[in-house]
């Protein structure tokens, strides 16, 4: 059975809190483990579950900022330790390629783990992946940073009062899905006449960044959007000034954006309590909603229900 969720290893920014490590998060999506942003810890919160790195295929960096990124060597060296058999791809800012290297070779080890080492170098660059579209979206921070956003190809969905009115049943269903068209009785009966189109499920995940083109191009009638709530909406000017979101403008975007379910992220330390950001946030977004902890799993919803037309 295929498995899509977020499970989330670390949810503060720049330093770690006593309740909070740092940043971290894990996305199953079928046959894909990919890794976003490994901070300090995050091989360790990994333990907590289930997830090892054998299970890894892919690891994304937005950016070079240490609470991004210091998790990477342990976890790099892991794969080798764990003899992961197969190339774990890693994608990043192609002008951090310096900081990665280092980050990679930072201490002694034998390496036997294969990366599949594919920087990011464009705007809108995307990688294909079995299971859809990887797209990289240049963000705004004093740094080179990208988001990443995962978007499933659309299917469709046979209506079966359509096809018992064409007397379609059994092994021609599957023809017709196949071609796209049937022959029966003298006519030809096409797949959209006995079909809806089933929107593909997006995943997308937004960090260190002030409101801009990429962040809404990312955030587009994403399933699931996890996005960075760094300050509230008392400190806006310092938010701008260092190229962060507060969580009522993340709030705005997803409502903004179509979104389904909101996860808000990488808290400041200088807010002890969580309830602010929720309360801050539901002033402007009505779907779901979730203030993510340390260790916490949010599954993917399900795929929009199609109407026939």
């Amino acid at each position: 059975m295929s498995m899509r969720e977020l499970v989330v290893l670390g949810t503060a920014s720049q330093a770690p809190t006593r309740q909070r490590n740092h940043n971290g998060y894990l996305l199953r999506w079928d046959d894909e483990v990919i890794l976003f942003d490994p901070g300090e810890g995050s091989q360790r919160q990994m333990l907590h579950t289930g997830i090892t790195a054998t299970d890894l295929t892919r690891i994304c960096v937005t950016h070079f900022h240490g609470d991004h990124c210091l998790g990477l060597p342990g976890m790099i060296q892991r794969l080798s330790l764990d003899r992961v058999p197969r190339p774990v791809a890693v994608h990043f800012p192609a002008g951090g390629a310096e900081y990665f290297a280092r980050l990679r070779h930072a201490s002694s080890f034998y390496e036997t783990a294969e990366l599949a080492v594919e920087p990011i170098d464009a705007d809108g660059q995307r990688i294909t992946l079995g299971i859809g579209t990887l797209e990289a979206r240049r963000l705004r921070h004093p740094i080179e940073t990208y988001g990443y956003r995962l978007v499933e190809p659309d299917g469709c969905r046979m209506l079966p009062e359509r096809l018992a009115a064409y007397g379609i049943a059994g092994p021609d269903t599957g023809r017709l899905l196949r071609d796209g068209h049937l022959d029966r009785d003298g006519r030809r009966v096409t797949r959209d006449e006995v079909s809806v189109v089933r929107p593909g499920q997006r995943f997308a995940f937004v960090m260190d960044t002030g409101l801009c083109d990429g962040v809404y191009a990312l955030a587009e009638h994403a399933d699931l959007l996890v996005i960075e709530s760094t300050f509230l909406e008392s400190e806006a000017a310092l938010a701008a000034e260092v190229g962060h979101l507060t969580a009522g403008q993340a709030a705005r975007v997803a409502a903004e954006s179509g979104v389904r379910t909101l996860v808000l992220t990488h808290f400041s330390q200088r807010y002890a309590d969580p309830r602010r950001f929720h309360d801050e946030a539901r002033e402007h977004f009505t779907g779901d909603l979730v203030i993510a902890d340390d260790l916490q799993t949010v599954q993917v919803p399900p795929r929009r229900v199609p109407s026939p037309g």
